[in-house]
C-alpha cells in the first residue's frame, strides 16, 4: 500500500547551465509542493501505513527548511553565495543545482535518513519511502526514487554537504537534527506516544 504526505514551500533559486535564459540568469521563486509517498506491505497496530501525525514534526522541520529562503549551489560563484546569504537570513547551499529534479533527490534523501533513524512505536513495519514529488509549478514536477537519489550518475549528493542558515537550524524543534541523522543517531519521533 501507499500513502501520501503533502507539504508546500515558496523558495527562490537561479538554475544555471539550463537551456532557459531567464531561469539561468535571474533569481526567480516558486509555490512548491512536495508530496512525500511511503509504503509498506504491513499496517501498524492503529492499521495505518505510518501516522501522518509523526510526520509533522521532522519531516515536515526539513522540508520547511526550504521555506521563504533561497536553495544556493556550492558550485556558483563565492560571490554571489555570499551577498545572497548577507541579504536572506533563510539559505540553503546544495551540493548540486537547485533544479526541482535535483530537490526531489535532496528532499528523497534527507526524508529517507529521517525515516531510517525513526524508531517505530506503534508496530511499524517495512516502511520505506516509495518516491518523492517535487511540483514546481502547476504543470510541471520531478518524481525522484530510489535508484534515482542515490545514482552517482545524477550526480553523488552527499547530506555532509547540504549547509542549512543558522535561522533555520534555530527553527528546528531540535536546532541540531540534521547533524544527528548525519551521524545515524536513532531517535523515538516525539510526536508518539
Amino acid at each position: 500500500m501507499i500513502i501520501r504526505k503533502l507539504f508546500k514551500f515558496e523558495n527562490t533559486h537561479i538554475v544555471r547551465d539550463c537551456s532557459t535564459i531567464r531561469c539561468r540568469s535571474s533569481i526567480h521563486g516558486h509555490s512548491y509542493k512536495i508530496e512525500l509517498l511511503f509504503e509498506s506491505d504491513f499496517l501498524d497496530n492503529g492499521q495505518m501505513v505510518y501516522d501522518f501525525g509523526l510526520m509533522k514534526n521532522h519531516m515536515k522541520a526539513l522540508v520547511d527548511s526550504f521555506d521563504h529562503g533561497i536553495t544556493l549551489w556550492n558550485q556558483d560563484s563565492k560571490e554571489y553565495i555570499e551577498d545572497m546569504k548577507k541579504h536572506s537570513d533563510r539559505w540553503v547551499v546544495l551540493p548540486v543545482s537547485p533544479s526541482c529534479e535535483q530537490f526531489s533527490r535532496v528532499i528523497f534523501l534527507m526524508i529517507d535518513k529521517v525515516l531510517e533513524c525513526t524508531r517505530g512505536v506503534n508496530g511499524e513495519r517495512n516502511v520505506e519511502l516509495y518516491s518523492i514529488i517535487v511540483h514546481e509549478t502547476d504543470t510541471g514536477y520531478a518524481q525522484c526514487f530510489r535508484e534515482d537519489a542515490y545514482s552517482e550518475k545524477m550526480g553523488n549528493i552527499n547530506l555532509d554537504d547540504i549547509i542549512f542558515s543558522d535561522a533555520i537550524r534555530n527553527e528546528w524543534p531540535d536546532k541540531d537534527l540534521f547533524d544527528k541523522l548525519k551521524k545515524g543517531v536513532e531517535f523515538t519521533n516525539p510526536d508518539a506516544v
